[in-house]
This record gives C-alpha cells, structure tokens and sequence, in this order.
C-alpha cells in the first residue's frame, strides 16, 4: 500500500506550527486586517480536493478524522486537523476550503483557498499511481482561475491586492522520493539519475513552479522541505528490523533540503527581495524526536506502525502517517 504522508509530523502538531509561524515572522503574516491564505502541495496540506476526484489517494474513511471536531473524515490525511488549519488558526483566520468544494463561492472566497492533492510531487510522472490527482502545475492553473473569479467579485485591483497580501504554504518533495524514485526498485527515475544528480534536477524543476507562482502574485511564500523520509512508518515497515529509519531516505532528505534553501536564497536574490521562506521541516521534526523534553513532551516513542507521544500522560493529538 502506497504511503501518501511522506514527512513525519512532529509528537506536538502545535509546537510544529509556533516553530514555522515564528520563521515567517510577524511582518510576514500578521496584517491588521487579515489576509487571505493559499496552500499548494501534497497529503500533507490536502485537506479535501482528492474527496472529489475518482482516485485511490482519498482519505475518506476512518481512521482519519478521528479527533477532528466532528469526529468524521474530511479528506485531510490526518487524524484531525493539518498544518493549514492551525496556521490559520494561529493567523486568526478561518481555515481554507478546498478549491473543488462547491461551497468556494461568495465571500469563502476572500479567506483563500486550499489546491492541494495528495499523491502529487514536483514532477508531472510522480504519483502516477494514484491516477487522478492534481498536479502541482494544475493546482497553479487552478489558482489563475480562482483569481478570474475574485476578480468577477470585488475587481481586478482589490484581486491583485488580496493575492499580494497573502499568505502561501507550499508543501512538495517528499512524493518525489517515496512515491517515485524509490517506489519500486529499478524504478524509471533511478535508472535514469543517481541520488546525487536526482536531487539537483528536482530543485531545478521546483525552482520552475516558485517562480510561476511569484508570476501568478505570490509575493508572502512559505517553502517547507521533506521531513525524515526514511522514518516514516511505512518505509520503517517495509526497511528496519530494529526500529532505525532508512538510511538511503534518509540520505535523499539530507540532499535535497539544504539544496532547496541554497536555490530558494538565490531566487531572492533573482527578483530583488524576499519573497520565499525556506522552513527546514526536516530538522524540526528531528529535534523533535531527538530531544522531546525540550519541547514538553515527556515520552515519546517510534513504533514500526504508529509515531505515539504522551504528555504528562495524556494523548496529543498527531497525524496519521500512512495509509
């Protein structure tokens, strides 16, 4: 069974998102007067779009929504809520609907929109088991069109100064690994790249979709790299005996994010400000489960088929990390 989470979300969903809300900063995120939020990416920021496709990525059944509000799946690939609702929780906005939901319509529209699909990579051929998923240029299109229809609601300038003013959350990379490169062995990528020039032409091609989105108005953009790929259940299942992560995934994850940040600092530099922040995703998750005291967490565990934390014995909410 494919793994459609390809990063691993820290024992506390919450210190996760103080550490990225505090990388951006306040200037970055926090207008008086609200700002709408766009969110592109993977299962990792999907929180409904796969609900309406004819697709085997989908989660639409429990587990997933366990400890959501309404105790329902929802789509997002979590037990609760993802990364997007609690930045907007945190930015005191509503949470975004998924751009397929037919309830994006009217004044919804003003809060942003979430275009992310589960399953999908930088590359056009990651994914392509999951069939019907939207990929990351389509979600780009998808964008342009959900600007043609603010545009139709409050006018071309008050568009442009929305899209300007908001904030985006990009989540890429992890797929292109996980549900591509390594998915079978001898796959048509590895035949085709080693690790070491694999990672390289990723960036290039990542560096291709920030800068169509700078184009489309995003000038406020959060990047995230893949967290530990290689300590993902799914890939501790299929890989370790003992408990250890993958060291080959682990080794891609180490390649490619400071690679990103590299290409990211110069694509700054290349329109003459900042308008993309690099967040080292990977990192924060392993300070994390290197030294949970540090963070409050008192017991936290990694087992072959669940990541499980406590805090001062009480459950903490966390997200489901396969399928």
């Amino acid at each position: 069974m494919a793994c459609l989470l390809e990063d691993i979300i820290p024992c506390s969903s919450e210190w996760y998102i103080l550490i990225l809300i505090l990388t951006l900063g306040n200037n970055f995120i926090c207008p008086a007067n609200g700002r709408a939020f766009f969110v592109f990416g993977d299962s990792l920021v999907d929180n409904g779009n796969n609900n309406y496709l004819i697709t085997t990525a989908r989660a639409d059944e429990p587990p997933y929504g366990i400890d959501y509000p309404t105790h329902q799946p929802t789509g997002r690939f979590s037990n609760g809520l993802n990364i997007p609702d609690i930045i907007s929780e945190h930015i005191g906005s509503e949470a975004t609907l998924p751009y397929l939901s037919p309830e994006l319509r009217g004044q919804n529209l003003l809060v942003g929109a979430n275009f992310a699909s589960a399953g999908v990579g930088i590359l056009n051929d990651t994914g392509i088991q999951f069939v019907n998923i939207i990929r990351i240029q389509n979600q780009l299109d998808n964008f342009k069109e959900y600007q043609q229809r603010v545009s139709a609601l409050i006018g071309y300038e008050e568009k442009e100064k929305l899209v300007k003013q908001a904030l985006v959350l990009i989540t890429l990379g992890g797929n292109d690994f996980v549900n591509n490169y390594y998915l079978v062995p001898n796959s048509a990528r590895s035949q085709q790249f080693t690790l070491q020039e694999y990672v390289p032409f990723l960036i290039t091609e990542y560096k291709k979709v920030l800068e169509r989105l700078y184009s489309l108005g995003a000038r406020r953009v959060l990047v995230t790299g893949t967290g530990p790929l290689g300590c993902v259940p799914a890939e501790l299942a299929i890989h370790s005996t003992r408990g250890e992560c993958a060291e080959e995934l682990q080794l891609a994850a180490s390649l490619f994010n400071p690679q990103l940040v590299q290409m990211i600092d110069q694509l700054n530099t290349q329109i003459g400000h900042t308008a993309f922040i690099a967040a080292n995703t990977n990192q924060m998750n392993m300070d994390f489960v290197s030294n949970p005291r540090a963070f409050g967490i008192y017991i936290c565990q990694l087992h072959i088929s669940i990541f499980c934390c406590t805090k001062k014995s009480a459950f903490v909410n966390l997200n489901l990390l396969f399928e």
